[in-house]
């Protein structure tokens, strides 16, 4: 039996979320004396963010420990006044959710600080905290705008109002992404560190950095402009349409360091500590590769970690280069004052080398001196050594593929400066390239008896259960069901593989599908570990550190019987208003693919698997469906799916998701040069892809079918996610294999892709009965009320629930599943009522699949019936849960009640 000791877990999080933490500024104010009055400022102080929104961030927790919290738990002593005030504020400015699936605000509403208050507070007080927030997520960017990537009039006012009245003042950011950071000038804070999110143990990791205890050693994963104008994709990021890619491989540092510096207000690597340290360095090797020995001594006062960045800086030839490209990095021990350590960092070719699509199609390192430079950050590294290829040598060669098919100049570095040239159009042909990789079909034996544990059991070969498989059940392995499958955990995000009757027969087992990069998304309530932020993460530059976090994860899994988790998310922080990049790491991919690749290694040491997303492209939320990536192919080679290519090769990744929109004018999730020519033939993957959910799909130059899985089946992205029922669904295959467009081989490919991955999961070890148990120790009890999975209710167009048996009580649950079984768009009525006083406020908010439809607050009816109504709710999802959370008892419901308004056809999704 494994052990997961909870308390551990918390242990390691907030370690990580110290780790994470980055100072920018720090004129003497921190660490803070926690013997010393503090006073701490922002209602967000209260209303801490764990994560985005969205499908990356809706885990359920029992305790999030905001900034406040750990300070106080630390030992700190802080303002009662203050807190006192903001607490009072706060109750009757209660956090406003939003409407629906992506519409939570960016910020919450600030409280008026009047001088008074501060004032009073700054004659006991020995320094200010002021907290900023901000959230952002799916389907729904960042804007250039107060409340969003710039402060509101009301927090300027907080600071500007602290600033006057307090001698030290450090300003804290509990973000997803970096902000306009134009208040450093405006009221000079004495300090300034990027917290992020942290999860469920954020305030825990930001009080033992803010304490002291600690000290800072997190760096910035991204380059910090001064004004949003200065990103180079910033005059590209906003179309709906298509977004031209067209500073091509100078994103993020790469512009700044070549063309701008200028521009940079903190360099990306950049981090404070509360000591110094001196870092030396040598190395060895050449075009073939280059070892580096980095040699680093604490020659401060106080313990602390460092971390020692590479970069190389190749010739600027024929195809044009960045001035700085990060190719290695480590992180140090603990030193204590005048300790040191010596760093061992490898720099192999490819890291160094350059993607030719100009004709070539090959990884290139060009002719001329090659320079390598190490130290703290990108503008700080110093040069160590140069190598000098004599000639042009081809690391790699390859064949083109997704190339660009529309028109566009991308951004070149000339021996002049700064250019624009055209990028070179694909001259693919994707007919051919299908038949290219067409496998040998395996000849249909018919039922032999065999099962899919004699194949786990050595047995039975997998191409002989593959042969018994008539075409139904090759049909229902590319069918992910979900969400909230009754197969599999319940509120989880989908099942696969033995989601039919007849493949469940074979015993085949369903392997259960969970939400997120933030933890385990399970809709019935049910409480899971949430932790820190992708953008945290990478700000640790801490590989092993990850590793031993999402071991604890990947217990965490087991014990829910979830395979594979959907993260880490890896795209790229093209540009700093993209709403997702909370889940997302860095604007570096080989940042990117380390850290991925070190959570992978942690999940992978249980036997479970992260699914990395979103494959690939996914940089912009706006009209994320339809969306078009122009990009041209070199800039996919180097920077968009470099960090996938990482993670693949070194971290061993075996499932992948693709993305809802396109790359160069085709639909991810029917494009075979990215899950074929790529991710299979170059890469060696050998996992199995599925779609995002209800993703769209075409062929070139076809309008997107979500039921087109034949052109999913070609590509080899293997399974569509999701479908109400895997057993029986309108999509395509039959009539594709009837007319030939698609071939039973393509769909035995598939399905030996999903079976191969199952083989290997703790799913198909419980079939057999090998499965060892997780025992997970000193986790809290469960306060949610988890009755989805046994009250289930079946919607025919209309439907009404008897409540009148349901307990209402602070801070309780009730959860129940609607199998919904005509899809589309239906009203809610909920109908209670109270003998409580008129003036009293029993709140009860709706969650719909985990996500908030609103809040409804009854006063005392005197026991007459009231109905509150959502007008407009989207179920297009055959198993739909439902949670109430009642804020207070005193409430008598009756009922709710479910009518359709419009089938799903009519609102312009499908019903899959």
């Amino acid at each position: 039996m494994a052990i997961l000791d909870w308390n551990k877990y918390l242990e390691k999080a907030a370690e990580v979320n110290a780790e994470g933490a980055v100072l920018l500024k720090n004129d003497g104010v921190l660490p803070l004396d926690k013997n010393s009055e503090i006073s701490v400022f922002g209602r967000i102080q209260l209303d801490y963010y764990k994560s985005g929104t969205g499908s990356g961030g809706m885990v359920n927790v029992a305790k999030v420990t905001g900034i406040v919290d750990g300070l106080l738990e630390a030992g700190a002593k802080l303002n009662g006044k203050v807190l006192k005030t903001y607490r009072d504020w706060v109750a009757e400015h209660p956090y406003d959710y939003g409407e629906g699936w992506g519409g939570e605000p960016w910020c919450q509403q600030e409280m008026p600080l009047s001088d008074e208050l501060a004032a009073e507070a700054a004659e006991t007080s020995d320094a200010a905290l002021c907290v900023i927030g901000r959230t952002a997520g799916e389907e729904q960017d960042n804007s250039c705008k107060a409340g969003s990537y710039l402060l509101t009039d009301a927090e300027k006012d907080m600071l500007r109002t602290v600033r006057k009245h307090f001698k030290k003042m450090a300003v804290l950011l509990n973000v997803g992404n970096i902000i306009d950071m134009g208040f450093v000038d405006e009221f000079s804070p004495d300090g300034v560190m990027y917290l992020w999110q942290g999860g469920m143990t954020g305030g825990t990791g930001a009080a033992k950095v803010l304490l002291g205890e600690v000290s800072p050693s997190g760096k910035l994963p991204d380059t910090i402009a001064f004004d949003i104008a200065d990103y180079p994709s910033d005059k590209n990021f906003h179309d709906r349409d298509r977004n031209f890619y067209a500073e091509d491989i100078f994103v993020g540092y790469r512009y700044f360091e070549t063309f701008a510096k200028d521009k940079v207000r903190y360099p990306f690597g950049f981090g404070l500590s509360y000591t110094d340290f001196e870092i030396t360095a040598e190395a060895v090797g050449g075009a073939e590769g280059v070892k580096l020995t980095a040699k680093v001594k604490n020659i401060g006062s106080c313990a602390g970690k460092e971390v020692v960045q590479v970069y190389i800086e190749a010739p600027n030839g024929r195809l044009g280069k960045a001035a700085r490209v990060l190719c290695g990095f480590e992180k140090t021990p603990l030193l204590a004052a005048g300790e040191e350590c010596t760093l061992d960092i490898d720099i192999d070719s490819r890291s160094m080398a350059s993607y030719d699509d100009s004709g070539a199609y090959a990884w290139v390192m060009e002719a001329g001196e090659y320079n390598i430079y190490a130290g703290s950050d990108v503008r700080s590294a110093k040069k160590v050594y140069s190598f000098t290829a004599a000639e042009d040598i081809v690391i790699e060669q390859l064949e083109q593929a997704l190339a660009p098919v529309t028109e566009f100049e991308r951004m070149v570095r000339t021996e002049n400066g700064l250019a624009y040239k055209k990028v070179p159009m694909s001259k693919v042909d994707e007919k051919a390239r299908r038949l290219q990789f067409m496998p040998e079909e395996i000849t249909q034996s018919g039922d032999k008896g065999i099962t899919l544990a004699d194949v786990a059991e050595g047995r039975n070969d997998l191409d002989s259960f593959i042969a018994q498989l008539d075409d139904n059940d090759l049909n229902c392995l590319v069918r992910g069901e979900g969400m909230c499958s009754p197969k599999v955990t319940p509120g989880t995000a989908a099942a696969f593989g033995g989601v039919s009757d007849r493949l469940a027969e074979r015993k085949v087992p369903a392997g259960c599908c969970s939400d997120g990069p933030s933890g385990m998304r399970l809709d019935v309530g049910t409480k899971a570990f949430s932790l820190p932020n992708g953008t945290l993460i990478a700000a640790t530059f801490n590989k092993p550190l990850l590793t031993e976090l999402f071991t604890m994860t990947g217990l965490e899994m087991r014990a829910n019987k979830v395979d594979c988790l959907l993260g880490p998310g890896m795209n790229i922080h093209r540009h700093p208003l993209n709403g997702r990049n909370f889940e997302y790491f860095s604007e570096d991919p080989f940042l990117t693919g380390k850290m991925a690749a070190a959570e992978l290694k942690g999940l992978h040491s249980v036997g479970v698997e992260g699914t990395i997303k979103h494959f690939c492209g996914n940089n912009q939320e706006t009209n994320r469906h339809f969306l078009d990536s122009a990009v041209s192919e070199r800039a996919l080679r180097e920077i968009y799916l470099r960090g996938f290519e990482i993670a693949v090769k070194e971290g061993g990744a075996k499932s992948i998701m693709t993305t809802y929109g396109k790359v160069n004018d085709l639909w991810t999730a029917g494009s075979i040069d990215l899950n074929t020519t790529i991710l299979r033939h170059e890469w060696g993957f050998t996992g199995f892809t599925m779609t995002d959910w209800w993703a769209n799909i075409n062929d070139r130059g076809c309008k997107p079918d979500k039921d087109n899985f034949a052109a999913m089946v070609r590509a080899q992205n293997d399974v569509y996610m999701v479908c109400a029922d895997g057993g029986k669904h309108t999509d395509n295959v039959a009539a594709s294999l009837e007319n030939g467009e698609l071939r039973r081989a393509e769909l035995q490919r598939a399905a030996r892709n999903v079976l191969s991955f199952i083989l290997g999961t703790h799913a198909m070890k419980r079939v057999t009965g090998s499965d060892e148990t997780v025992e997970v120790i000193n986790k809290p009890a469960e306060t949610v009320d988890d009755g989805a999975a046994e009250r289930v209710f079946t919607l025919d167009g209309g439907l009404t629930i008897d409540m009148t048996a349901v307990k209402t009580a602070r801070n309780l649950d009730y959860s129940f599943t609607l199998d919904v079984t005509q899809l589309g768009q239906y009203r809610m009525e909920i109908t209670a009522s109270s003998t409580q006083s008129e003036l009293a406020q029993m709140p009860v908010t709706v969650f719909s699949m985990g996500t908030a439809w609103g809040t409804f607050t009854w006063n005392g009816t005197g026991g007459e019936p009231v109905t509150f109504t959502i007008d407009e709710m989207p179920l297009f999802s055959r198993y739909t849960i439902f949670r109430l959370h009642f804020g207070l008892g005193g409430l008598d419901m009756r009922s709710i009640t479910f009518t359709k308004l419009r089938s799903a056809e009519n609102t312009g999704l499908s019903n899959s």
